[in-house]
């Protein structure tokens, strides 16, 4: 298994055509066909260590963050992304997430890797996050 030392610059871009799960609904006034924006933050994690959190942008589905993250990584494996809905009652909502390996970026050949990386939501994959 291949492990990754050294120094992780990430870039989150922007995301596309984000959709409220069912939980986030659960407060939503008014008929549940209409149209839900989300406040969607994404959360940074290197394997199960919080590395960083984007901003929250407010009432979009396809939000654009452009947030850099720098960090140290000893011995890592992997990278995750979740976003989540801000929410304004209790937990914040889980809407999708993906995970990166770093063996898949190492073998990549190149010490920049630039690509989309798609996110899992209600069972099915979509393209979200821009990572670079």
């Amino acid at each position: 298994m291949v492990v990754f030392n050294g120094q992780l610059k990430i870039k989150i871009c922007e995301a596309l055509e984000l959709k409220p799960t069912a939980w986030s609904l659960r407060h939503a006034v008014g008929p549940k066909n209409q149209s839900f924006l989300l406040d969607p933050y994404i959360a940074l994690n290197v394997d199960n260590c919080r590395v960083g959190q984007t901003t929250t942008k407010q009432k979009t589905n396809s939000p654009t963050w452009n947030d850099e993250f720098t960090t140290e990584v000893h011995d890592g494996h992997k990278i995750e992304l979740s976003v989540f809905h801000d929410a304004p009652i209790g937990y914040d909502d889980f809407v999708a997430n993906c995970t990166i390996q770093f063996e898949d970026i190492l073998n990549n050949g190149s010490k920049h890797f630039e690509d989309w990386a798609f996110l899992l939501s209600h069972g099915r994959r979509r393209s979200y996050p821009d990572v670079m």
